[in-house]
């Protein structure tokens, strides 16, 4: 109806939040997969996948051992990124393979939390150039190589968890279409890279001197 202002059309609804699909996602009935993750967030699938897989590390919460394998399936999920694959390949074991109690139960609260906590301070900036091919390849190769310092980080240390959230905060930034938000993500991979290194130096140093 119009309403006298020569204007009968009606504001569009708020858009629908990542966060807000992903705990529907989470809370509804069914196994939670990795294929059924990326099945469910087609558009996004790769972003999604990697958010999901490196967050993780990222937390300060027991993983009960498995950041290595989920460590390990981001590489291969981000070397098809920068292969410029549109369909993501996995064997099926690791497509049917579960998130796990660990992750639906106790991780996804906190991790919906945080990525509200992003959304929140997050606004579309530079997107023609975040969903460029290029852009998109150079961000698989970052949050490959981010994986890879994680994985290679000494066990319970922490130092892996700096990398997993630089590539995490990648991941939402395709997601959310924020190229300053990539930016932040790329700084803070690079940090946790140089304090891998930094601490690495001192005990190689330190082990040495033992002998």
């Amino acid at each position: 109806m119009r309403d006298g202002r020569g204007d009968d059309t009606e504001p569009d609804p708020d858009p629908v939040r990542f966060s807000d699909e992903l705990e529907t996602w989470l809370k509804s009935p069914g196994p939670k997969t990795i294929g059924g993750l990326g099945e469910q967030f087609a558009e996004k699938g790769f972003a999604v996948i990697l958010l999901l897989l490196m967050i993780l590390p990222a937390t300060p919460l027991p993983t009960g051992g498995i950041t290595h394998a989920l460590e390990i399936i981001a590489m291969v999920v981000a070397l098809q990124m920068v292969l410029g694959r549109r369909d993501l390949w996995l064997p099926k074991r690791w497509r049917a393979r579960e998130l796990g109690t660990t992750f639906t139960g106790k991780a996804a609260p906190f991790i919906v939390r945080r990525i509200r906590t992003f959304e929140r301070i997050s606004r579309v900036r530079g997107k023609r150039i975040m969903e460029s091919d290029l852009v998109l390849r150079l961000c698989g190769l970052a949050i490959g190589g981010l994986a890879v310092a994680a994985f290679l980080a000494p066990p319970f240390s922490g130092l892996d968890t700096l990398p997993s959230l630089g590539a995490v905060v990648i991941a939402l930034a395709i997601i959310l279409d924020d190229l300053a938000l990539a930016g932040v993500g790329f700084g803070i991979g690079v940090g946790g890279i140089a304090l891998i290194m930094t601490i690495g130096a001192a005990l190689v140093r330190f082990i040495t001197g033992l002998f």
